[in-house]
């Protein structure tokens, strides 16, 4: 039986139009501020996705109702990887974290009222958003249930205290999806509720921003303090105490659009160092016909290729309403680290050129080792894949011999 995995001709042509969008108008935005989200600027951030719209790419993943392309989680993969060809792609798409899946988990959980107070704005640009989970340790990092935060009932609503960090976006954000404790004690696998808390609240407080390898994030990565943060009753996102319930909505597609995005930049990365093997002269000879350098090659096709498949696996998954718990986590440690792999390749073969800024891989290195932590470590991921494994043999086995 033969796999059709040639996407939906409008599809295709969507992901042509937006490869074409990115080459044009994207990369030269890149080359001129280096990657950097510091030294492009909101303005920037607004003028490319200003383009998009014009060029029929913009916010492809939410529905037509907010004036997107409705497409699912395999379709994302195709157009989401082109996007991320230039590290301002995704941004200019509005397609960039966290705005993404926060936009994919409103629509989702979001009441009526809360789609046009807070997805409306976000899906169409004119705001960023971010979400607050992850705490500074002991608190909730790698192990959700470790969430410190909590939120208490007051009179009206909730009074919400509690410390987060690297927490993507947040400045600049006109909102903060807050994840904080409602019941039970920090280690427990409930009790966590969702909030919509407004950067006007005083309660709420931008703290510092953390310096990191990456510097592509709108926004950066900051700390942040909820300090007797009151909100309304209506601020709650879907039931009181099912947080962790709703975070899955998220958290899976989450990570494949992470990895579709970052695969575009290591096919940008296998693109640049084949045209330099392709023309370097070495030893008398070109670069490209010698057999070190003919296996890095190799090497990074099959991880992208690899990549791809896993990615598109999953997706599929997510698509027919299965969890994805198992396929996503194998994906997201696949991706993460095969992503590196090839960045990592390709600076080496371009040697000197490689570390310099006349290219960007570079700054490509440092932008993509961090995802080898972000969204959940890869030691992690590979705890969580084993347990489901031996789980899944034990019961097996049970039914056999039973």
């Amino acid at each position: 039986m033969s796999i059709d995995l040639s996407p939906d001709p409008d599809v295709a042509r969507l992901a042509e139009r937006t490869a074409s969008f990115v080459r044009d108008v994207v990369l030269p935005v890149e080359a001129e501020h280096g990657g950097s989200s510091a030294r492009a600027g909101e303005e920037t951030r607004l003028r490319l996705q200003h383009a998009a719209k014009e060029a029929g790419v913009f916010a492809p993943h939410v529905s037509r109702e907010y004036g997107g392309h409705n497409l699912d989680m395999r379709d994302r993969a195709v157009v989401f990887e082109e996007a991320g060809y230039s590290l301002f792609g995704p941004p200019a798409l509005n397609i960039a974290a966290p705005d993404e899946g926060n936009m994919h988990m409103l629509e989702h959980i979001a009441t009526p009222e809360q789609k046009e107070r807070y997805l409306r704005p976000l899906a169409a640009g004119d705001v960023r958003s971010c979400f607050a989970m992850t705490e500074p340790a002991p608190g909730a990092g790698s192990d959700p249930a470790a969430l410190t935060t909590r939120a208490e009932r007051v009179p009206g609503g909730w009074r919400i205290d509690g410390r987060k960090w690297f927490i993507t976006g947040a400045d600049g954000a006109a909102y903060a999806i807050c994840m904080a404790r409602t019941s039970g004690q920090p280690g427990d696998r409930g009790g966590a509720t969702m909030f919509l808390v407004d950067a006007d609240n005083p309660g709420m407080k931008v703290v510092r921003h953390i310096e990191t390898l990456d510097e592509s994030m709108f926004g950066g990565h900051c700390e942040v303090v909820f300090d007797e943060c009151v909100v309304t009753d209506d601020a709650v996102l879907g039931e009181v105490d099912e947080g962790f319930t709703y975070a899955q909505v998220r958290l899976g597609p989450a990570r494949m659009t992470h990895c579709m995005r970052w695969l575009g930049i290591a096919r940008r990365a296998q693109d640049i160092v084949v045209a330099r093997a392709a023309e370097r002269q070495v030893f008398g000879t070109c670069l490209a016909d010698q057999g070190m350098a003919q296996q890095m090659l190799a090497d990074n096709e099959i991880d992208i290729a690899a990549a791809r498949g896993l990615i598109r696996q999953a997706c599929w998954e997510l698509d027919q309403g299965r969890s994805g718990a198992q396929s996503t986590a194998i994906a997201k440690t696949f991706t993460a680290e095969a992503v590196w792999r090839t960045v990592d390749r390709s600076l080496q073969l371009c040697g000197a050129l490689g570390i310099s800024g006349d290219v960007l891989l570079s700054r490509f290195l440092r932008e993509v080792r961090p995802f080898r932590i972000y969204d959940g470590p890869s030691e992690t991921h590979r705890w969580a894949i084993a347990k489901r494994v031996v789980r899944r043999h034990l019961t097996d086995g049970s039914r056999a011999d039973g």
